[in-house]
């Protein structure tokens, strides 16, 4: 990819007018193209994927930074021309899927006809062409006219629907006001970020940063309360009757093209293959956590009778704050004083030396005008692969990648990684933004881990983008599998050699390594009930999708029953805040799928020397260099040399 230049974004205040232009010209390019296919015919069928490729760039750059700048651009009217951008690219796409002249193209291509220079059968292609087919058929081009009508206008709905619940995710923003005194037991920082306004009161929001520390250390019960029902009932009620339309919708879609329903329809193209397969998945997982979820779920009750001696349960207000105090009392870690060593910025450094360590990158800054960021707080960085055995040389700029990491009005609201460019070999480097909405202080360090898991997608993305084909460019693998290469990237945030080297207090004194033993074993406790909540996430998930329930809220009620560890809140609506429900739809169980498979990853690394040259490569380029050119579960194998198992897995939920 030597010479390619990364996109030339606007500066903030022209991007409505170059997102409309660009908006123009990728859609006049589409239809030439698709003209172009047309007029060709079936003639070479390399030539005939290469136009297709073509086309699919094209729309995969029209959504692309659409989607970027309707989840994080600071002006809301270009928010909403994403939106409408990512719509329309959408429905293009849907009306080439559902075109039975262009399936014609693609059905009558020979497959033994595709050959690599050497005249040898090419593996990549004939995927690449199995997969076309495989989309047009799964969009419903072989029906009759009167249902691939329908299904455009379902699915045109399914993006609106999908839109309307993130927008109203990321603008419902609650809060409470509390006292001064309320405030007893959060970190000095964040008393000091957080004053009293006129009436005396301190106002509190549902956004991460104010939630999570004040959910984790605020001593006061009633305080704590209050912020999670909060918490728990953004988006209601207006996103019920949004997720019940989209459920509807979905259902609907799943019947026309003859699925049992939506979960079958959808797990038909992951690893785990089959719905039915889903809830056994989740029960197997929810009965391996059961013993210890009840075991450390009695360790949070007996600490909460210590200052509550009737308590006969412990729900989601305070299992936060009774697992620190058990993770403080019993292991000895204090979260706040385990923050001391975490600042944003040593953080960020740390991330991109350990990364470039492990995988052979440098990291080297852009000048923000010349990125184009959308905001100031945006640090965005060209990512060069060192050649081997020659030193600090730069080597090639493979991608480049923007980091958005604290939260503001109208901003997406969780963490992700977003793509704005997808990486074709010799021809595009591939582009990708973290959104995330930390602290600008301190961080916790489960923030820490968390930062890490979403570099991972980062880092796959670009070091995956160097395919060919844009089907198969960076995190381009089967949606149950594309966790676990992040959730793999978490065990760096644990291992005490790695975090010495970033994670110092203010006199740049290292987190001592026994500190970080004791952080272990802490952490350690909960895995039970976590992921037992887990489980109940992935069987709302995938049971919403699966029937229909006329209330909701009481479906959520009865799974959070039979899975989760911690009763339900009266009077709160979780669902309509779950925003997974829609762009996991019924897979959330990939969480817990892609978990399985990384600790299966991880028991190949030398856990004395996680930066061991032979093995960190062999994973960076059997695995994550190679996108989607192969399946998920062919490239886990190669990497470790047998099929995967459950038992590394097993293993540590157990101990």
């Amino acid at each position: 990819m030597t010479g390619l230049a990364p996109l030339h974004l606007p500066a903030p205040e022209h991007a409505a007018d170059w997102l409309a232009a660009r908006r123009t010209g990728l859609l006049a390019e589409v239809e030439g193209r698709v003209a172009d296919l047309r007029a060709a015919g079936t003639g070479d069928p390399l030539a005939v994927l290469r136009s297709w490729n073509d086309i699919t760039l094209a729309l995969s750059d029209l959504t692309a930074v659409g989607s970027v700048y309707a989840q994080v651009h600071p002006d809301e009217a270009v928010r909403a021309l994403g939106d409408r951008v990512v719509q329309q690219a959408s429905k293009v796409s849907t009306e080439l899927s559902l075109d039975p002249g262009l399936y014609a193209v693609f059905a009558a291509l020979d497959p033994a006809a595709l050959l690599d220079p050497a005249g040898r059968p090419d593996p990549v292609a004939r995927r690449l062409l199995d997969r076309v087919l495989r989309d047009f058929r799964r969009s419903g081009v072989d029906r009759d006219e009167t249902t691939r009508t329908r299904l455009r206008e379902l699915d045109s709905r399914q993006v609106d629907l999908g839109q309307q619940l993130s927008r109203t995710i990321r603008a419902d923003v609650r809060s409470v006001r509390v006292t001064p005194a309320q405030l007893a037991g959060l970190p000095e920082d964040w008393i000091a970020a957080h004053p009293a306004d006129a009436d005396g009161l301190v106002t509190v929001t549902t956004d991460y940063p104010d939630a999570v520390p004040f959910l984790t250390f605020a001593e006061d019960a009633a305080a704590r309360r209050a912020l999670r029902l909060e918490f728990l009932n953004r988006g209601w009620p207006d996103n019920d009757a949004v997720l019940r339309e989209l459920f509807a919708v979905r259902r609907e879609v799943a019947d026309l093209l003859g699925y049992a329903d939506w979960p079958d329809y959808a797990s038909e193209v992951m690893m785990i293959g089959d719905g039915d397969a889903i809830p056994a998945f989740i029960d197997r997982i929810a009965d391996l956590a059961l013993e210890p979820g009840r075991r450390d779920r009695a360790v949070l009750l007996e600490r909460l009778r210590c200052d509550v001696p009737e308590a006969d349960t412990i729900d989601v207000a305070d299992s936060a704050y009774y697992a620190e105090l058990v993770r403080r009392e019993q292991f000895d870690v204090d979260a706040q004083q385990v923050r001391r060593y975490f600042a944003v910025d040593k953080v960020r450094r740390g991330l991109l030396e350990v990364t470039g360590r492990l995988f052979g990158l440098t990291y080297v800054p852009v000048d923000p005008v010349e990125a184009g960021v959308w905001h100031p707080e945006v640090a965005t960085y060209d990512v060069f692969r060192r050649p081997e055995g020659e030193g600090s040389a730069p080597g090639e700029r493979i991608g480049r990648i923007h980091l958005d990491l604290h939260p503001r009005d109208g901003k997406y609201k969780h963490a992700a990684q977003f793509t704005l460019a997808e990486g074709v070999r010799d021809r595009r480097l591939p582009e990708g933004v973290l959104v995330c909405n930390f602290p600008r202080g301190l961080m916790q360090h489960d923030e820490v881990v968390t930062l890490f898991h979403e570099f991972g997608h980062l880092v796959h993305h670009v070091l995956g983008g160097r395919s060919e084909w844009v089907r198969f460019s960076g995190v381009a693998t089967e949606w149950d599998f594309v966790e676990a290469p992040s959730q793999l990237l978490e065990e760096w945030a644990w291992d005490p050699a790695v975090l010495e080297t970033f994670a110092t207090d203010e006199a740049g004194e290292p987190i001592p390594a026994d500190l970080v033993a004791r952080m272990r074993r802490a952490e350690d406790f909960g895995k039970g009930y976590h992921a037992r909540t887990q489980m109940f996430y992935a069987a709302l998930a995938y049971d919403l999708h699966a029937r229909e329930h006329p209330d909701l809220t009481a479906r959520v009620r009865e799974l959070q029953g039979r899975y989760s560890m911690f009763p339900y809140l009266e009077g709160t609506h979780f669902h309509c805040s779950f925003g997974h429900l829609d762009g996991y739809s019924s897979g959330y169980y990939t969480y817990a799928w892609s978990q399985v498979i990384a600790k299966d990853l991880f028991s190949a690394f030398d856990p004395d020397d996680l930066f061991e040259p032979t093995v960190a490569a062999r994973y960076r380029d059997t695995i994550l260099a190679r996108g989607g050119e192969r399946n998920a579960a062919d490239l886990v194998e190669d990497f470790l040399g047998r099929p995967s198992t459950f038992d590394a897995y097993a293993a540590w939920l157990a101990r």
